[in-house]
């Protein structure tokens, strides 16, 4: 039975473990000539301004189906009622409580390019904003993180005042849920940065 080129490089990753003698437990990196044409494209794509495709994108290769789940799930979300912006302060948020340093990194960056400044970065890994509304919309998130989605009727009343809708509540708990999925993958694989450095506080894992 004939092998696709991502079947023939993760037998070649794992015969190449075995040789050396240990086991290769995490999720490596997949070649960018090893994925499908069609896939190598909508990755590229993903990250505009990007040289290439991040490590992140080429572990979540090792899955097509995964890859294009992700993808789908941030192209709807980018369509929805919350701004790039805000999008950007729950990712900050949730990959500093979840410790996903690589997140950190590569949302840093997708943040300054919505319009963040150094400063409006720091406080959303706080989750906290200048602005009333985005800073109840951060403390929401993080209350739901935290508490695995055990939220107080005061917590809910509060988000309400600050003026969300039910769409967007329902699109807070989404954009939670995808990065809580990229921040896991990136947290098991150990991926390697490729995003430029941030300031980290003593808290920031190492």
């Amino acid at each position: 039975m004939a092998l696709c080129a991502s079947d023939l490089g993760i037998r070649i990753r794992l015969a190449r473990g075995l040789i050396s003698g240990f086991c290769m437990l995490r999720p490596n990196p997949v070649e960018p000539n090893q994925i499908d044409r069609e896939l190598h494209g909508m990755l590229e794509k993903a990250r505009p301004g990007f040289e290439g495709i991040p490590n992140f994108l080429r572990i979540l290769a090792n899955s097509p189906a995964a890859a294009r789940a992700c993808l789908a799930a941030e192209g709807a979300l980018a369509q929805g009622r919350l701004s790039e912006r805000e999008r950007e302060q729950i990712a900050l948020a949730v990959a500093e409580i979840n410790g996903s340093k690589y997140c950190l990194l590569a949302h840093a960056a997708a943040a300054r390019n919505a319009g963040l400044s150094g400063e409006e970065i720091e406080s959303a890994r706080r989750a906290a904003a200048r602005d009333a509304k985005a800073a109840q919309m951060l403390r929401f998130t993080q209350s739901l993180v935290l508490q695995r989605g055990e939220i107080s009727d005061e917590d809910l009343c509060a988000l309400r005042k600050a003026g969300f809708s039910d769409a967007e509540m329902v699109e807070i708990v989404a954009n939670i849920a995808l990065n809580v999925f990229t921040n896991y993958l990136n947290i098991l694989s150990r991926t390697q940065p490729d995003f430029p450095p941030i300031a980290c506080p003593p808290s920031c894992p190492p």
